[in-house]
């Protein structure tokens, strides 16, 4: 079989893909390593390491398919995105993404994979099937954080250093809105039903929460962690459980994450984790979730009812993000 047939089975064997783990995730995680260029496997139930893989350069964004066939990686360095065998690690095949990719999010309709560029300050659409970048649009400086809307209207790219989120028309490939935000913004996340998208501005310590409909931001969140100096509350990764009623923000220097209720938008709780927490995932039942400790090379395991930690887990150097396998 040719590798563009190869790659067209791979998309039509129900693999649109998704930025957090599908409902059927179970017990195995990957974990991308951005200073030592690997891929961490997890086994949950006996909270180890199970397997380590050489990826690419500085590996961050890190996804897999609906069906958990196969792994992707921005290696970052490369300007690449890997597609892997979640079994084995193998690279199956090598995706052109633009400099430097960050992040990047799959688009609903399973074709295009949108990612982030932050050496030339740009959203770039790769074309699953064609393997090859389909378009761009230029967005602002220092592009980290991106996703699409549920309806799949919009895409959305943080600008880190002009302190605005670019509203992307996905029919149109046009920038409609240049969102201004507080000072940093590195990660944009929507609500599940699509009405509210969370948008963390990391350098002043704030999550905004924008109304998808008017497209303006109807609140703005503080975080203050017991004992916690202000200046080192650097929000990053944000994920929903899956009932879209409670919210976890990873809080970078703060050394912790914040446990916020979705309707109110008022924080519940703080929970100390290790050092400098970029990324996360929330398991399928909604009860636990994973964060990735980028300073202090571990993952906690937190009970997100509780607010605690239950267990802590070794992983590669410089851990950035987290994926769940079946």
């Amino acid at each position: 079989m040719s590798a563009r047939r190869a790659f067209t089975a791979f998309l039509t064997l129900g693999t649109a893909l998704a930025a957090s783990a599908p409902a059927s995730a179970g017990t195995r995680v990957y974990i991308s390593n951005e200073r030592s260029s690997t891929v961490s496997v997890v086994d949950l139930e006996s909270r180890a390491i199970v397997a380590e893989w050489p990826v690419g350069q500085r590996p961050r964004g890190i996804v897999l398919t609906r069906d958990g066939k196969y792994l992707l990686i921005c290696a970052s360095l490369d300007n690449a995105v890997e597609v892997r065998d979640p079994a084995t690690g193998a690279l199956v095949r090598t995706l052109p993404s633009g400099a430097d990719p960050e992040q990047f999010f799959p688009a609903f309709d399973g074709r295009y994979l949108f990612v982030a560029n932050e050496d030339n300050a740009a959203a770039t659409a790769v074309d699953l099937v064609e393997g090859k970048v389909a378009w761009q649009v230029a967005v602002g400086e220092e592009p980290e954080g991106i996703a699409q809307s549920p309806d799949g209207t919009w895409l959305l790219v943080t600008s880190e250093e002009d302190n605005t989120v670019a509203w992307v028309d996905v029919a149109s490939h046009e920038v409609r809105l240049e969102m201004e935000t507080d000072a940093r913004p590195r990660h944009v996340e929507f609500t599940p039903d699509g009405t509210q998208v969370w948008i963390g501005a990391e350098m002043a310590g704030t999550v905004h929460i924008a109304d998808v409909a008017t497209r303006t931001i109807t609140r703005t969140i503080a975080f203050a962690p017991p004992g916690v100096p202000a200046y080192k509350v650097m929000p990053c990764g944000i994920r929903f459980t899956p009932d879209g009623r409670t919210a976890v923000v990873a809080l970078g220097r703060a050394n912790a994450v914040a446990v916020v209720d979705v309707a109110s938008g008022e924080v519940r709780g703080y929970v100390p984790v290790g050092e400098r927490p970029w990324h996360l995932a929330i398991l399928p039942d909604g009860g636990s979730a994973l964060v990735a400790n980028g300073a202090s090379d571990t993952l906690s395991l937190i009970d997100i009812a509780m607010r605690e930690v239950i267990a802590t887990i070794p992983a590669g150097k410089g851990p950035w993000g987290v994926a769940l396998g079946h």
